[in-house]
């Protein structure tokens, strides 16, 4: 799929349909800027101030959409890496990170119902497959990291689990830090008993996908 831009005055808004997981972040926040079911263009950068804007961008969880500064002030890594877990739905990143070696956009939603087609990103398939799986894993002991953000590595292991390596927090769908982590291997076959975390059930499911 094409990426989209519309360039306006103060900031550019790029959108990448192959990425979206249709969060509606963007048409919810102002829906003069970003224009739910119009037929044509729908991103309209200069309808808000630029600050407004970027804002928007910045809450959409899956990377679909990204913004670039007249003056140049464009997104950076958060200070702290984060994956939140959806309720019946994916893994939601916000680091500095790579998903089988490409740099991400500090934000990436990814699939954990083994139902994508667009593996191993998300592509909303959780909902019409009845997937379910709790946001609210229960909590780990873990010691608080050394260092809180810095470069997070997601690699996708054939037939198997997303390979994590970097700091990391785990984060539940209403915001508890549930595990810190430096090394995790997080379930993406729907299948594990002890989601997040993979506990081998790729193996017994059958799970197919392909690896880095």
């Amino acid at each position: 799929m094409t990426v989209e831009t519309a360039r306006g005055g103060r900031i550019t808004i790029h959108f990448d349909p192959a990425r979206c997981v249709h969060s509606r972040n963007c048409v919810l926040g102002n829906p003069q800027v970003f224009v739910p079911n119009a037929e044509g263009e729908w991103l309209h950068p200069d309808a808000a101030p630029a600050e407004e804007v970027e804002a928007i961008v910045r809450s959409c969880p899956s990377g679909a959409l990204t913004f670039a500064r007249a003056d140049g002030a464009d997104e950076r890594a958060p200070e702290v890496n984060t994956v939140r877990v959806r309720e019946n739905g994916p893994l939601a990143f916000h680091a500095e990170c790579t998903v089988a070696g490409e740099t991400q956009p500090f934000r990436a939603t990814l699939c954990r119902c083994g139902l994508s087609r667009n593996k191993p990103f998300c592509d909303n398939r959780h909902h019409e497959g009845g997937f379910a799986a709790t946001g609210e894993p229960a909590e780990q002991a873990s010691q608080p990291l050394a260092a809180r953000n810095g470069a997070l590595a997601i690699e996708p292991t054939r037939d198997g689990p997303l390979h994590v390596t970097g700091n990391l927090e785990v984060v539940s769908g209403t915001g508890r830090t549930v595990n810190r982590v430096t090394e995790t291997w997080l379930c993406r076959c729907g299948h594990s008993n002890n989601k997040p975390y993979c506990d081998g059930s790729h193996r017994k499911a059958g799970f197919r996908a392909e690896g880095t």
